[in-house]
């Protein structure tokens, strides 16, 4: 049975953050406003406007090209792309045709060493109008409403080598894509509000040749979860297509969320050309080697970078610092916690960093998945107060299930977790005379569960240690309790055993 695999190249439109438009000086805070509240005649092609560009734009788009590691051209220009639809109300767009500002880079992959995608070309352009599809009601035809004001926002595409072959391929790139976009801070890069959008062009071949197979692009798909899933149907879709001797279309399919599959848009092989031509109102842009050197100089260290340092100055596994960098805020934190924990005298920096890392990845991500919270530093539990935390369980004045609720009080009220603990008395009970008489009751109290060990089920201790730190609030030392536990049911077995 002949073997398949995919072929897939990635079209990814990120939008700028930038204050205006690309061509013109209205707002691009498009996001909030009142539809068709953000208009303007540079977007609508009025008569006797011109475009300006927007040199913040052009910027982002060299930020973008560098930490890609593209090559950044010194002269490029815009062109007209000709089509008509509905959102598009000049007839065209400005964009760039062969002559883009950001060439030949490259995204690495996490996990194994040599997944590279290459990036053929990063071009400016500008956003499109935004169109609303209403069912009509009771077998009445449907109509679409359509709001400006995201006409003319500025757009970078992404345009990827064909160098992709699963879905979950697909998946790494896009979230190391959105990671780099948040890092260099040009973009939110949410794909639910659509300042990220993706199109995947995907083909199938049989394993081991070179050929590719007739494409189809797949459009439609607003989350990442949504780009998986489509990419999983359409490869399936054009195996069995094949295998039942069909033959495969090239077409632009979209992803329809409801029924999860793929369904026809237009054909490709029908589609006119785009007829570009350089764009007669925007000279060629020519960029200074000065000024990229001095937009690559003020670039902030990057996801995989900054993983790579984690893993060598603090000893991190793999796992926990692709968690820690996948927010540029998250690591900015992680390392001002580790920072402060030196500054107050630890002197076990890996352990401090290991422990910080569990904190930030399980505690922290919970509460902050829970309450939609995405940087840590805008929380209630300052990076000193958890080094603090994390210095008091490290000494073993509280035990783990302690600095949890110390933790949660934290993040609801804020404060100094040592003066929490005192006003609370929270403190650890590592005193054995304390605790002595405690672990006396638990054992006197579970004849069953003391039979069971006895009978040689040493795994019923820990339901005696969980019935200990019951009694105690959870403030007992866990470690102390095994061992007077231990030492206590091995006098009563050796008792036993002599009778």
């Amino acid at each position: 049975m002949t073997q398949y695999e995919a072929v897939i190249g990635l079209e990814t439109h990120v939008q700028l953050n930038t204050k205006s438009k690309m061509f013109s000086d209205s707002s691009a805070a498009y996001q909030s406003a009142e539809p068709n509240t953000i208009v303007d005649t540079v977007n609508l092609a009025l008569p006797g406007t011109l475009p300006v560009v927007n040199e913040k734009a052009v910027e982002g788009a060299i930020k973008i090209g560098l930490a890609l590691g593209c090559s950044i051209a010194e002269v490029t220009k815009f062109d007209r792309k000709q089509y008509n639809y509905p959102d598009l109300l000049k007839g065209y767009q400005i964009s760039q045709y062969d002559k883009p500002i950001c060439y030949e880079g490259k995204v690495e992959l996490p996990g194994e060493p040599g997944r590279t995608v290459r990036i053929n070309r990063v071009h400016m352009e500008e956003d499109v109008a935004k169109l609303v599809h209403v069912d009509g009601l009771n077998g009445q035809p449907g109509y679409a409403l359509m709001d400006v004001n995201r006409a003319g926002v500025p757009l970078m595409e992404i345009v990827t080598e064909p160098d992709l072959r699963t879905a979950e391929d697909v998946v790494a790139y896009i979230e190391s894509l959105q990671s780099i976009i948040r890092y260099i801070g040009v973009g939110t890069a949410n794909m639910e509000e659509g300042s990220f959008r993706c199109d995947a062009n995907i083909s199938v071949r049989p394993v081991g040749t070179e050929e590719l197979g007739t494409k189809v692009e797949v459009k439609n798909m607003n989350r990442v979860s949504a780009v998986a899933r489509a990419v999983s149907y359409e490869i399936d879709r054009q195996i069995k297509a094949i295998e039942s001797g069909e033959r495969i279309v090239q077409e632009t399919r979209g992803w329809n969320d409801g029924s999860d599959q793929t369904v026809v848009q237009r054909s490709k092989e029908e589609a006119n050309d785009y007829r570009y031509f350089p764009e007669p109102d925007i000279p060629p842009l020519a960029i200074s080697r000065e000024w990229v050197d001095e937009i690559r100089s003020a670039l902030p260290e990057l996801p995989a970078e900054r993983k790579s340092r984690f893993m060598d100055d603090f000893g991190l596994s793999e796992y926990d610092a692709t968690l820690l960098t996948s927010a540029r805020s998250t690591a900015e934190y992680f390392e001002e916690v580790v920072s402060a924990g030196n500054a107050s005298g630890s002197d076990d920096r890996g352990t401090l960093a290991k422990e910080a890392a569990n904190w930030l990845n399980g505690e922290m991500a919970r509460l902050m998945n829970a309450e939609s919270v995405e940087d840590a530093s805008q929380t209630k539990v300052t990076p000193a107060s958890l080094a603090s935390l994390i210095a008091s369980s490290m000494k073993r004045e509280i035990n783990g299930t302690t600095a949890k609720q110390v933790f949660e009080e934290m993040w609801r009220d804020g404060g100094d977790p040592a003066q929490i603990i005192e006003d609370r008395g929270l403190g650890m009970v590592s005193d054995s005379s304390s605790l002595d008489p405690v672990v006396e009751r638990v054992i006197a109290d579970n004849p069953k569960v003391v039979d069971d060990y006895m009978g040689g089920k040493e795994t019923a201790v820990r339901y005696l240690m969980g019935q200990v730190m019951k009694e105690t609030k959870g403030q007992a030392d866990p470690p102390l309790v095994l061992e007077m536990l231990g030492n206590k049911l091995s006098e009563m077995k050796a008792g036993a055993a002599s009778d």
